[in-house]
């Protein structure tokens, strides 16, 4: 089972396979046996390490492990540095493929070094998250934070394969699992009225991983949503623009209240919410709130939202990467599986926004 991402010369395959089939994955995609770097994190590495490096070098590869600290903190400078010297003093050359083996952290950060060193090397990435299996890994974004924003120095670099072995989510804290969940149902909400659908009637199943296929076919839908529209814009100059639904409130709630503070998948939960109040004021006939919400809802959150001041929050809003003009760019639903782009948003409506998407689940709404 596998997707395709089809970006012409440089397409490749979003593959669901154990891991211990990776060998063969590699030589489908022309990369033949030799050094390699496998960059990880310490959770991870106390997992799959070993029997991924026991699989690769019976396959005949060499491998260089750079296993890093846990954490959007290891979304630096520091981190990247530390890869350039460790894979320039090993000695790479241009085809030593990047094992990206973790989550979205670990994903960007391994996949923006391979973008960079010696101009580009081949890139693999091996998610292991939720977050990283249906969003992260696929589409080419590679990036390290700044102190100012969110993701603010990457490139685009498509991988050469990606690797989503579901039998990693088993794990995976369960936190971290239901933090991925906003990944699908964003993709859901933007793109694909069926997948909706499917959360809603296998909702408990899902959300708790008690149901293995349901779970690995809700994991491919929200894969092929986000192949289709990398695929017709892969840099982001119009459509891809779409999976940005509820990450305008969301950066800015991760950079205000400090990395860690709220998962990236509690951000973007709060984040859909505000965006589901903006587009259900804009087409209140179109968009079923109420039905949109308590699918949202299922996202636990466990950090207040609420004890972050609106105006700081607006202030990261303006220094967004995806501003064009000075004008803050908001993702809203003109109706379900269909979003647009938008800089027609007040100050005051984005306050209004802002506290619906923190008030309780039983409060009166604004």
């Amino acid at each position: 089972m596998a997707v395709h991402v089809d970006l012409d010369a440089r397409s490749y395959r979003v593959h669901f396979r154990p891991l211990r089939r990776l060998p063969d994955l590699l030589d489908e995609a022309d990369l033949s046996p030799g050094r390699a770097l496998l960059v990880t994190d310490e959770n991870v590495a106390a997992h799959y390490r070993t029997p991924l490096t026991t699989t690769l070098e019976s396959a005949g590869w060499t491998l260089k492990t750079i296993v890093l600290p846990p954490g959007e903190s290891t979304k630096s400078a520091d981190a990247l540095h530390r890869i350039y010297d460790e894979a320039l003093h090993w000695g790479i050359d241009r085809q030593t493929p990047v094992f990206a083996l973790g989550g979205g952290v670990v994903g960007d950060l391994a996949g923006f070094a391979a973008a960079t060193l010696l101009r580009g090397v081949p890139l693999v990435q091996l998610p292991t998250s939720l977050l990283a299996q249906v969003d992260a890994s696929v589409g080419g974004k590679t990036a390290i934070n700044h102190e100012t924003g969110k993701n603010l120095i990457g490139a685009f670099y498509q991988p050469r394969l990606v690797c989503a072995d579901p039998d990693t989510l088993d794990t995976l804290p369960m936190d971290e699992y239901t933090g991925g969940m906003a990944e699908v149902v964003k993709h859901a909400l933007i793109g694909d009225v069926a997948l909706m659908a499917h959360l809603e009637d296998h909702l408990v199943p899902v959300f708790s991983r008690r149901d293995r296929q349901a779970v690995a076919d809700t994991i491919e839908r929200a894969v092929r949503v986000k192949a289709e529209i990398v695929a017709a814009d892969e840099r982001e100059t119009g459509r891809r623009a779409l999976l940005n639904f509820g990450h305008t409130f969301a950066h800015a709630i991760e950079t205000v209240a400090g990395y860690g503070t709220f998962s990236h998948g509690e951000a973007v939960a709060v984040g859909m919410r505000a965006g589901l109040y903006l587009s259900h004021r804009r087409h209140p006939e179109a968009i079923p709130r109420d039905r949109a919400d308590h699918l949202i809802r299922a996202i636990p959150v466990d950090a207040d939202p609420s004890a972050l001041p609106f105006d700081a929050l607006y202030d990261a809003m303006a220094a967004d990467k995806k501003n064009e003009g000075g004008t803050i760019r908001f993702v809203l639903l003109r109706r379900l599986g269909d979003a647009y782009v938008t800089g027609d948003v007040s100050r005051a409506e984005a306050e209004q926004a802002w506290q619906f998407a923190c008030a309780p689940r039983n409060a009166d709404r604004p």
